[in-house]
């Protein structure tokens, strides 16, 4: 999941494409990029249903509200993956259950996707002032990184946000994690956690506990301080569909081989 590649484009050699007329907008009527120029925009594409893209959303959040007032405007493109946020009526709802107050834009037939060639979750683009693409970046990670360019971009200095996980400092050591896995898996793993895509009403048992599904998301069945080697026990109950089973990196305990955040 923490799998990156991060690009600074050359200067000025990509525009900004334009947003497709026509798509449902959340907390703002509907942008037009070339109104944008003047300001450094922040793209990221994202689905409500990944995981990956939970874990970069307290980041969005926070460059949205550190740096609105200098002049970055932040839009989410969402863009569903999985079958469950692939419902705009869905995808607006789960923009308000999440907190979300930058703008986003329901690509729900995959224009914006397209336009960009965009090729994975989460997928986060910045453009200059003058609608050029400043760098860019696939996968969870480089927080920091993204941050200086903003603030390069803006003529700001502070210190950036601090690490929200332990696995998204520069440089933290992240063993390799098991790969997600279709339907309601279980069995052996290893990885820092272990998540479910579902939909539908209804209760999940997960060892000795259970927790109730009445939206469709990404829900955590398990979770640990660092990298462990766990077993996966659980169940979807009656009303309850999983789409997937995901994994989510973890830091390397002492004595674990690893690699490099990024790597």
């Amino acid at each position: 999941m923490l799998a990156s590649d991060d690009v600074r484009a050359p200067e000025h050699a990509i525009p900004a494409p334009p947003f497709p007329r026509e798509l449902a907008w959340v907390n703002v009527s509907p942008l037009r990029m070339d109104q944008q120029i003047g300001r450094p925009v922040l793209v990221e594409f994202w689905d409500f249903c990944r995981v990956n893209n939970l874990r970069t959303l307290p980041y969005l959040k926070a460059w949205h509200e550190r740096y609105a007032d200098a002049g970055l405007r932040v839009i989410g493109v969402h863009t569903g993956g999985f079958a469950p946020a692939r419902d705009t009526e869905a995808a607006v709802a789960a923009v308000a259950r999440l907190g979300i107050e930058y703008p986003v834009v329901i690509d729900e037939r995959l224009e914006i996707w397209d336009f960009y060639g965009n090729e994975g979750w989460p997928a986060r683009y910045l453009w200059d002032q003058q609608g050029a693409l400043y760098s860019m970046h696939y996968g969870e990670g480089a927080y920091q990184e993204t941050e200086r360019e903003i603030q390069a971009l803006l003529g700001v200095e502070r210190e950036p946000l601090a690490p929200v996980r332990p696995e998204d400092a520069e440089g933290a050591l992240l063993p390799a994690q098991t790969p997600d896995q279709p339907g309601a898996y279980t069995g052996p793993y290893a990885a820092g956690g272990a998540w479910a895509v579902l939909e539908g009403t209804g209760e999940v048992r997960v060892g000795g506990r259970s927790f109730r599904v009445d939206a469709p998301g990404c829900y955590p069945l398990a979770e640990h301080p660092h990298h462990t080697e766990a077993v996966l026990d659980w169940e979807p109950g009656p009303g309850v569909t999983s789409h997937a089973t995901c994994f989510t990196p973890g830091v390397a305990a002492p004595g674990d081989p690893a690699r490099p955040a990024g790597g």
